[in-house]
């Protein structure tokens, strides 16, 4: 009892346990998109931030220290610049400034050895003097006019043109640390991390319950609805039974002694006189019947399947339904396992289905019936050499009242089963049943 309350808890756990799964993983990629946007919209506002600040400072600060002497690195202009720079513009996240003239001289810079020093500006850069904008993009320290701010890594460059008192341009570039940038997007994911999983995380705990409640309500179901099947079996062998013993003991039996005083009548004439064809032909009609109606019985009911199992069931019904126009064999595999009852019923069925529409439909002369245990299923497979047939054909068959495989199907698939028909015609037909043993 233990092991089978342990299994039906498994039974239920284990769609709650997918489902849990299936929410943490919904949990985790809701996270990482979380994470993912939360940290471009954190670097977009920090690369915003930098763009102001950049403005505040070139043109609040900056802009208004220039002189004209400053565009020819006049000592007196750059060290007005510096004092600016060093003490209202330089800070923790934008650790270098450049001053540009328009043809690539940098008139100053707060590391020294870059004053005077001539690059090629990019396109970009000659743009942005040109048309007034603010630009950021991360630097290239590959560049030669970096090589001093390749130790830290990674910058951000913003730039954007300052005035000369003269009217002229100057190209102001301030060089941010980049994980600035980065730690604004991990403030903005930790600012939302809580809200967007902990709800998510609250949602999956209260889920889960109800999700559990209803597993074992379906489980309660299914459980139900195995009940009524194996009634609706256990209740149709015992009519099966019923029926079978009725006709035993009543019809078979009252038949019997009626064929035997037609026999006795038809030589009442004494010893030598000749018996009365008619009578003679009537009981050997009416043995024939009581003959053909004891095979119904057991077709109907086999004495021997509760009794001895499903082997020697099959062992009668092969016997009886072969014939010098159809050899019939067993092949049986079960091992020396008793199956439950309704099983080996069931299989039962299936194979002396089988077999009747082999002598009536098949046309052939050779059949095999095997029967075997494969995992948790038992199962019996009927193979013949006959003129087989377009499976596609049971459904309309169905259609005009020839039951027979389709019904069976019916049968096998409310116990859990399968029924597979194989055949194309000419090449004779395998039908095959299994149903788990539990």
């Amino acid at each position: 009892m233990k092991r089978e309350a342990s299994g039906s808890r498994w039974v239920v756990a284990r769609p709650v346990v997918q489902f849990a799964l299936i929410g943490l993983a919904a949990v985790l990629i809701v996270g990482l998109a979380t994470a993912t946007a939360s940290r471009r919209i954190g670097q977009r506002e920090a690369i915003t931030d930098a763009r102001t600040t950049t403005l505040v400072k070139a043109q609040g600060l900056v802009e208004p220290a220039i002189t004209v002497g400053l565009p020819n690195a006049d000592p007196a202009a750059v060290k007005a610049i510096s004092d600016v720079v060093e003490s209202g513009v330089i800070d923790g996240s934008l650790v270098r400034v450049k001053i540009w003239r328009a043809d690539g001289r940098i008139v100053y810079s707060n590391e020294p050895r870059l004053i005077g020093a001539t690059y090629k500006l990019g396109e970009d850069e000659i743009h942005g003097l040109q048309s007034g904008l603010i630009k950021a993009e991360v630097s290239d320290l590959a560049k030669p006019e970096n090589r001093y701010e390749r130790q830290f890594k990674k910058l951000l460059e913003v730039y954007l043109p300052i005035r000369v008192p003269d009217g002229s341009r100057l190209l102001f570039e301030a060089y941010y640390r980049y994980d600035a940038v980065s730690a604004s997007g991990r403030r903005i994911w930790s600012s939302f991390a809580p809200v967007a999983l902990g709800s998510l995380v609250v949602l999956e705990l209260l889920q889960i319950p109800l999700a559990w409640s209803l597993a074992r309500r379906l489980r309660q179901r299914q459980r139900e609805r195995e009940l009524l099947l194996r009634r609706a079996l256990e209740a149709s062998d015992v009519e099966r039974r019923r029926i079978a013993s009725d006709l035993h003991d009543g019809v078979v039996q009252d038949l019997a002694g009626v064929a035997f005083k037609l026999a006795a009548a038809a030589r009442s004439g004494g010893d030598g006189a000749p018996s009365d064809p008619v009578i003679d032909e009537a009981a050997e009609s009416l043995r024939s019947s009581i003959t053909a109606l004891r095979s119904t019985l057991v077709e109907i009911y086999p004495p021997d399947l509760a009794d001895e199992g499903l082997t020697s069931a099959l062992t009668n019904l092969v016997q009886d339904c072969s014939s010098d126009e159809l050899a019939v064999t067993l092949e049986a595999q079960e091992g020396g396992r008793t199956l439950p009852g309704a099983v080996a019923a069931l299989l039962y069925r299936a194979a002396r289905e089988a077999l009747r529409n082999v002598q009536r439909h098949a046309g052939a002369t050779r059949a095999t019936v095997r029967s075997g245990l494969s995992g948790g299923s038992a199962w019996v497979e009927v193979t013949d050499d006959g003129a087989g047939f377009d499976v596609a054909i049971l459904d309309g068959r169905a259609a005009e009242g020839h039951m027979g495989l389709k019904g069976l199907d019916g049968v096998v698939g409310d116990a859990g089963g399968r029924v597979e028909v194989v055949s194309r015609p000419g090449t004779g037909t395998t039908v095959r049943v299994e149903v788990p043993v539990e």
